[in-house]
């Protein structure tokens, strides 16, 4: 990845695409979409909704494994960021303002990635339709897929950094649901 072989050889020319196809309507969208799932607004959203599910459910379980993925996951992706140190795209590039920080994987993908999924886990996966589960995991999964789109869209990220977040967040999909059957499964709460 560092040395862009394998996957990481498509990062230059994916960045280009999108660099090649933006247009204003499309760049307040993305826009828009990096500060919802940023680090200002994605704390205060996630906050607002576990409260309000442990309020109007009266239950702990599934609002708190949502809240410590969503920790999780800012904790894990800081790691990885620090160890690993790989350069942004140049910084002309970028339509919000210079960021100098590491760019692997991106925190805001992590972030959407955890919430849309995670939570689509939490909610749905005890819904005796299959069709909701089916419709709640694709939204989620294209939720995933924009918010990693922008990413490159608006020049903070490679390829590789959004396919490494989408990454961990299926990891910590798999633990959450590891961890929550361990609790009881279906019969532990609805």
């Amino acid at each position: 990845m560092l040395h862009g072989q394998g996957v990481a050889a498509a990062d230059g020319p994916m960045t280009g695409w999108f660099v090649d196809h933006r247009t204003a309507a499309a760049t307040a969208v993305l826009a828009g979409l990096a500060f919802v799932f940023g680090p200002l607004a994605l704390p205060v959203i996630t906050l607002l909704a576990t409260t309000g599910w442990a309020l109007l459910t009266r239950r702990l379980w599934r609002p708190l494994l949502l809240a410590g993925a969503m920790l999780t996951g800012v904790i894990v992706t800081e790691v990885i960021a620090h160890a690993v140190g790989r350069s942004r795209p140049p910084a002309a590039l970028m339509m919000l303002g210079a960021d100098a920080t590491s760019s692997f994987p991106s925190g805001h993908v992590v972030g959407a990635s955890n919430f849309l999924l995670i939570g689509a886990y939490l909610v749905f996966s005890r819904s005796s339709r299959a069709l909701s589960v089916i419709l709640a995991f694709a939204a989620a999964a294209g939720g995933l897929a924009l918010e990693a789109a922008s990413r490159v869209y608006l020049g903070y990220h490679w390829f590789t950094d959004t396919l490494a977040s989408a990454s961990i967040s299926v990891v910590l999909l798999a633990v959450v649901i590891m961890v929550d059957i361990s609790r009881g499964g279906r019969a532990a709460e609805p």
